[in-house]
């Protein structure tokens, strides 16, 4: 008699198929962004993913100068680098780098940080297109619009629905 088992197929890397996906990350929070980002360029919402093969999709950002931080990270965040001499540790804040001359570069650390490191998370990285306006040279690809329930927008930023004045229900008048 033949068993009820199911063995887990793996992909081939000719088997992939790769999809392109643009997000506007205009008001979006940096670090729920670049956890769905990260999830997409690996493959891992695919129900074909492979962990040792690259079954990810190309993601282009644009708007990622206008990316939001919760609570006080703009400011207080710090973030380090080290030039290789002696003494030579550097800081800044995500507000500087925002002003600067890269500021799509917050948001591609915060992706490369959850990105396995080595060969694979380097060829995956490569499938991350990000851009500080709303132009890029990807209009020909195929792209899908994925939608985001997580990528919530910034509290700070979020306005409160307001209705029409004719839709408004003046306030009762007592007596």
């Amino acid at each position: 008699m033949k068993a009820l088992t199911k063995a887990t197929r793996s992909i081939k890397p000719a088997e992939v198929e790769k999809k392109w996906h643009l997000i506007d990350a205009e008001g979006l929070v940096v670090g729920r962004l670049a956890a769905i980002i990260a999830n997409h360029l690996r493959g891992k919402h695919k129900p074909s993913f492979t962990p040792h093969v690259d079954c990810g999709d190309h993601v282009i950002v644009i708007n990622a100068d206008k990316v939001k931080f919760t609570g006080r990270k703009m400011t207080d965040k710090i973030y380090y680098k080290h030039t290789g001499h002696p003494g030579g540790i550097k800081e800044t804040t995500p507000a500087k780098v925002l002003e600067g001359r890269f500021p799509e570069r917050v948001l591609e650390k915060a992706v490369q940080r959850m990105i396995p490191r080595g060969p694979l998370g380097r060829a995956q990285m490569k499938a991350l297109h990000l851009y500080a306006g709303t132009e890029h040279p990807h209009a020909l690809k195929s792209r899908s619009a994925p939608t985001f329930p997580c990528a919530s927008r910034s509290s700070t930023t979020r306005a409160a629905p307001t209705l029409p004045a004719a839709a408004r229900t003046p306030p009762r008048e007592s007596g």
